[in-house]
């Protein structure tokens, strides 16, 4: 495969990518608590034949995962992610890239800014109080 250039990738991106973040809804009681209060998550899914892509986009990051998705449901092909979830790599590598090269699709682009809003409040520990956390689901309610 050819190497990736910006241009691609931003187009990808905003017809497969996902900038989201898990937070845990402090107010609402669980059976199973998951251990993470905030989890942030970039990823693009592919159906199984375009798996080179994800490869192609891991090596041109330089970080991430790329793994299988099963995928059961009636008339849908079994997928591939690649997933970048190091909060590290979100700060220094996605995060700088996608402010450089922006995002076309409005929605894709707010989803961006509001997932940087909550990478820095994460960088800031407010998902290590119930306050902050409580600012941050609601933060988070607005994305796509």
């Amino acid at each position: 495969m050819q190497s990736l250039t910006p241009d691609y990738i931003v187009g990808l991106v905003d017809g497969e990518g996902s900038f989201t973040v898990y937070i845990r809804d402090v107010d609402v009681e669980k059976k199973a608590v998951r251990r993470v209060t905030a989890e942030p998550k970039f990823y693009i899914k592919l159906i199984e034949r375009d798996k080179n892509i994800l490869y192609a986009l891991k090596e041109f990051f330089g970080c991430g995962s790329v793994y299988f998705q099963k995928d059961t449901r009636p008339n849908h092909q079994n997928c591939y992610r690649f997933e970048v979830y190091n909060r590290d790599d979100l700060q220094k590598v996605i995060i700088p890239f996608f402010k450089k090269h922006e995002l076309k699709f409005n929605s894709k682009r707010k989803d961006f800014k509001t997932f940087c809003v909550l990478m820095e409040m994460m960088k800031n520990e407010e998902h290590r109080t119930k306050a902050g956390l409580r600012k941050m689901f609601a933060i988070k309610q607005t994305m796509h």
